[in-house]
């Protein structure tokens, strides 16, 4: 919380025309370029703004980790009623869990792997793969974690027959 109001405040500084926080924003999302950058322009406000989703997202996933994680493997919390419950977590298990943690994972990698194609000048070809490679590792492992819990929790099929 405290990086993404620092780096709010740098947005709104840089936006204001301080040159200290726009070199901030600048070193901190790992724009480079050949030219001096004297103003925000919008490339940077783009990066800056998937970086702060970045952090939320993050976040979010901390707290599902810490607060599903307890609920589930320690003790219920018992907010039932409560107006902070999350709405998931009524209905919170080891296989949802696992599955609202990958697709957390891949919408993190989805804002990274934006983020790095934006600025892909700065990146080698290599980079650009490899990114591109654990972005669709993590898609599949979902695909799979989500099929593995549809199977494991269908119910069975009896064979019978019908005279």
């Amino acid at each position: 919380m405290v990086h993404f109001l620092l780096e709010l405040l740098h947005l709104v500084e840089a936006a204001a025309g301080s040159q200290a926080a726009l070199q901030q924003l600048i070193s901190s999302i790992g724009y480079k370029t050949t030219t001096q950058i004297t103003s925000l322009n919008e490339t940077i406000i783009m990066l800056v703004v998937l970086a702060l989703i970045d952090v939320v997202m993050i976040s979010n996933l901390l707290i599902m980790v810490i607060v599903g994680g307890y609920e589930t493997f320690v003790s219920r919390m018992n907010l039932e009623g409560h107006p902070d419950q999350p709405e998931w977590l009524s209905h919170v298990n080891a296989s949802v869990l696992k599955v609202k943690l990958a697709t957390a994972i891949i919408g993190i990698s989805s804002i990274h792997l934006l983020k790095t194609f934006i600025n892909a000048e700065n990146y080698s070809d290599k980079v650009l793969i490899a990114q591109t490679v654990i972005h669709i590792t993590f898609l599949l492992s979902a695909i799979a974690i989500a099929y593995t819990d549809k199977l494991m929790s269908a119910p069975a099929h009896r064979n019978t027959e019908v005279l």
